[in-house]
């Protein structure tokens, strides 16, 4: 297979965030899923879950020669090996050390019990579309075909906040 351009949104509000996304970025690195570019950093207010801390998010788009599934794998071993509890123990969309998430595979449409791809909630998530479009200002969605940067107007009123580089 070819390598892909995919989008993956990373988060945490456990501990030590920033770090928690630097070893995730650094996981995937070694995975040998390949780091393009990165988005900021966000502190965004938790969704869903209202009753816990605040996250840090961003996007970052990779290269892969993984086939889908097959990085959905990599992902899921990558988030247990830095601590996410995804046992009938912990909540729903609660709080986590660090969460993986494909946003986009290509232009594929992928529609399986285990992954969702384009991710099915995205388009309503201003701490997803907010870094992907300052890192593909022109990306379209696969299905919509909607710009990203537009379906951001949507989502305005959601917390979030760029975090200043260091």
């Amino acid at each position: 297979m070819s390598e892909r351009t995919v989008y993956i949104a990373l988060g945490s509000n456990l501990g030590d965030r920033r770090g928690n996304i630097e070893n995730a970025l650094a996981a995937l690195a070694a995975e040998q899923v390949e780091i393009v570019q990165r988005s900021s950093l966000y502190e965004t207010a938790p969704r869903d879950v209202l009753d816990q801390p605040w996250f840090l998010n961003m996007v970052a788009e990779c290269r892969t020669r993984d086939f889908p599934l097959q990085l959905l794998a990599r992902l899921l071993r990558i988030e247990r090996e830095l601590g996410r509890d995804r046992s009938g123990a912990s909540i729903p969309r609660g709080p986590r050390k660090i969460d993986l998430d494909i946003l986009l595979f290509g232009d594929a449409v992928i529609a399986m019990p285990r992954l969702i791809v384009p991710h099915p909630r995205m388009l309503e998530r201003r701490f997803v579309l907010e870094p992907l479009a300052e890192i593909a200002p022109d990306l379209r969605h696969p299905v919509s075909r909607e710009l990203l940067a537009s379906a951001l107007d949507k989502v305005r009123d959601q917390k979030i906040e760029k975090l200043a580089e260091d």
